[in-house]
């Protein structure tokens, strides 16, 4: 197959076979009924969608960044893999938004054709990294936060937040396992590598507040059976990272409720001007080729 240039190449969708990666494998979906639950509000499923989604697609991007800068190979891959993870489910939860949305847009129109004001994840997620202790602390409490969530999330009356937990749980428990691994590997490891974590894990604190701050749509949802109220994955997270910090010999934080000053928070479109840095990377082909498929 043959194009003029490599505009005719993205904006071409009757072969995607050509593709290596990104077609040919199954829906994890297949056969799960996609009606919004009686009795749930459209709107506030929509924009719960949203808040989960964003989180995982600006983590990834993240952990994308760090691929060719980790300490050794094993860990380019496997933070290559934990984003691809977070990937995938950034792109389920984004069609579930659409889909519940029914104004027509598709994942691709909320990932790249959205301002930084429209997103809705939160700012923990889109936070840069002094180094590689800050990336697996700031990792370690995200994906133990979300894992606590998604576990609530498989008893949802929405079958497809349901489905896709069940897949999320799965990733998440090995994501969890590999930055705790981390932790306390720096930790309990010589002089420097203590003091690099123990400040990683004092800068990552103070955002760890925001992650339980009280939510009107999630706790909407969470009385209709459909999704999990902000502050009730609290005692998970706080015990498992209680548990982390004693293993890596770190005395625990004391500042816990910065994550949600400045304004507002991530969930309300208020975001640091990291976020900006971000998009510009991430959008930049998908606003230079409207139409292009990839």
């Amino acid at each position: 197959m043959s194009f003029d240039d490599a505009y005719a190449a993205l904006t071409d969708h009757q072969d995607d076979t050509r593709w290596a990666y990104g077609t040919g494998f199954s829906d994890p979906l297949a056969g799960v009924p996609t009606d919004v639950p009686g009795g749930v509000d459209a709107a506030d499923l929509t924009a719960y969608c949203l808040m989960l989604g964003d989180d995982a697609l600006i983590m990834s991007h993240r952990l994308q960044q760090w691929v060719t800068r980790a300490p050794e190979l094993e860990d380019e891959m496997a933070l290559a893999n934990i984003a691809l993870d977070l990937l995938g489910q950034a792109r389920l939860l984004l069609t579930r938004a659409a889909q519940a949305e029914g104004a027509g847009r598709d994942e691709d129109d909320l990932a790249f054709r959205r301002d930084a004001a429209d997103f809705r994840h939160v700012r923990l997620a889109e936070r840069a990294d002094a180094d590689f202790a800050h990336l697996v602390a700031r990792l370690l409490v995200f994906v133990t936060w979300r894992l606590a969530v998604l576990d609530g999330l498989r008893g949802s009356r929405d079958p497809v937040l349901a489905a896709i937990a069940a897949k999320g749980v799965k990733e998440l428990t090995y994501h969890r396992e590999y930055a705790a691994q981390w932790v306390v590997r720096l930790g309990d490891g010589t002089a420097e590598s203590h003091r690099r974590m123990r400040a990683a894990m004092h800068a990552v604190w103070p955002a760890i507040g925001e992650l339980f701050r009280p939510h009107p749509v999630p706790d909407r949802l969470a009385e209709a059976g459909v999704a999990v109220p902000a502050a009730a994955a609290r005692a998970e997270v706080d015990a498992v990272l209680s548990q982390v910090l004693a293993a890596a010999g770190l005395p625990p934080p004391t500042a816990t409720d910065g994550g949600a000053t400045d304004g507002g928070a991530g969930r309300d479109g208020a975001h640091t001007a990291a976020l900006d840095e971000i998009l510009a990377e991430m959008q930049g082909v998908a606003r230079a080729t409207p139409g292009g498929l990839w």
